[in-house]
C-alpha cells in the first residue's frame, strides 16, 4: 500500500496557539483499495493487529481469517469453533487472538501457528464480544447469558463473573490502562466496572433507554462511544455521566454494529450502517464528512489501522466481503 501523503506544513502553531487541523484535513478522501473474499457467511468482526501488520476477521462461517494489511493477501484460516463467531480480538503484542462464538466458548489462538491454546468455558449462552486488556494477561467477554466474564489468559480460568445486565451483553472493552471495563447491553445500559474488584462504578443512562448495541473507550480513556438501536452514536464523558456529542444520519436499528475512533489523520468517528455504507463523522463538529459505498449488504464491522489512514469494513450474508479503504488524511 502506498504511504499516505506527507502531512501539510504546520500553520501558525509556532506562536504557541494551536492552529487547529490543516485545511486539507477537513474531510477524508477514503477510496476502495482492496476487496477480500473468502468467508462463506456474514463477516462479524474485523480488527487490525496492534502492530498494524495484520487484519483478523471473524465470521458466521465458524472461521477466523488473517490477512496481510499491506497487500490484503490471505495468511491463514483458523478453525475449531463449532458454531459461528461473533467477535475476534488481538493481544497487544499481536501474538495471540481471542474469538467468541455461539458455541458458548471463547478460544485463544497462537497467531504464528493458528493453533488453539485454550478454550474458555463457562458462559451459558452465545458469547457475543471479547477483548484483551492492554497487558494482555486478561480477557473480558460478554454473552447472551447477560453476564460479563474476566478470564486469565495464561491458564484459561474464569477469574470473575459479573452479573452485569438484564439482557444480552453487546460489547465489552478495557480502558487504556486496563483498570476499567465498559459493557453495553440490550437492557439500555452502559456500565463501568473496576477490573480488580469487579464492582460496578457507574451506570450511564440517557432519558430513554433504547438497546445499547456497542460501546468502547476513547483512545485517551476519558470518553465512551456508545451506539444505540435508534440510529444514534453518542460520545459520553463518563466521569461526569454527560453526553457530549451525538452522531446521526446512518441507519442502525437492528444489528450490533461496531464503531471506531479514527485518530491517525483527522479525528473521525467511523461506523457501519444498515444502508450498506460506512459513515465517517468529524468527531468535533459531528458532521458527516464521508460515506463509503461499495458493500452490497449491511456493514456490520469496521476497524481502523493503528498508524495509517486505513479502514477495513465487513458485511453481512449477501456480501461476505471485507473492503480496505485508504485516505490521504
Amino acid at each position: 500500500m502506498s504511504d499516505p501523503a506527507p502531512p501539510p506544513p504546520p500553520s501558525s502553531a509556532s506562536n504557541g496557539i494551536s492552529a487547529g487541523p490543516p485545511k486539507t484535513a477537513q474531510k477524508p478522501n477514503y477510496t476502495l483499495k482492496y476487496t477480500l473474499t473468502g468467508h462463506t457467511k456474514a463477516v462479524s468482526s474485523v480488527k487490525f493487529s496492534v502492530d498494524g501488520n495484520w487484519i483478523a476477521s471473524s465470521s458466521a462461517d465458524k472461521t477466523v481469517k488473517i490477512w496481510s494489511a499491506e497487500d490484503a493477501k490471505i495468511e491463514r484460516t483458523i478453525t475449531g469453533h463449532k458454531m459461528g463467531i461473533s467477535d475476534v480480538a488481538w493481544s497487544h503484542d499481536s501474538k495471540l487472538l481471542v474469538s467468541s462464538s455461539d458455541d458458548k466458548t471463547l478460544k485463544i489462538w497462537d497467531f504464528s501457528t493458528g493453533k488453539c491454546l485454550k478454550t474458555l468455558k463457562g458462559h451459558g449462552n452465545y458469547v457475543f464480544c471479547c477483548n484483551f486488556n492492554p497487558q494482555s494477561n486478561l480477557i473480558v467477554s460478554g454473552s447472551f447469558d447477560e453476564s460479563v466474564r474476566i478470564w486469565d489468559v495464561r491458564n484459561g480460568k474464569c477469574l470473575k463473573t459479573l452479573p452485569a445486565h438484564s439482557d444480552p451483553v453487546s460489547a465489552v472493552n478495557f480502558n487504556r490502562d486496563g483498570s476499567l471495563i465498559v459493557s453495553s447491553s440490550y437492557d439500555g445500559l452502559c456500565r463501568i466496572w473496576d477490573t480488580a474488584s469487579g464492582q460496578c462504578l457507574k451506570t450511564l443512562i440517557d432519558d430513554d433507554n433504547p438497546p445499547v448495541s456497542f460501546v468502547k473507550f476513547s483512545p485517551n480513556g476519558k470518553y465512551i462511544l456508545a451506539a444505540t438501536l435508534d440510529n444514534t452514536l453518542k460520545l459520553w464523558d463518563y466521569s461526569k455521566g454527560k453526553c457530549l456529542k451525538t452522531y446521526t444520519g446512518h441507519k442502525n436499528s437492528k444489528y450490533c454494529i461496531f464503531a471506531n475512533f479514527s485518530v491517525t489523520g483527522g479525528k473521525w468517528i467511523v461506523c457501519g450502517s444498515e444502508d450498506n455504507m460506512v459513515y465517517i463523522w468529524n468527531l468535533q463538529t459531528k458532521e458527516i464528512v464521508q460515506k463509503l459505498e461499495g458493500h452490497t449488504d449491511v456493514v456490520l464491522c469496521t476497524g481502523c489501522h493503528p498508524t495509517k489512514n486505513i479502514i477495513a469494513s465487513g458485511s453481512l450474508e449477501n456480501d461476505k466481503t471485507i473492503k480496505i479503504w485508504i485516505s490521504d488524511y
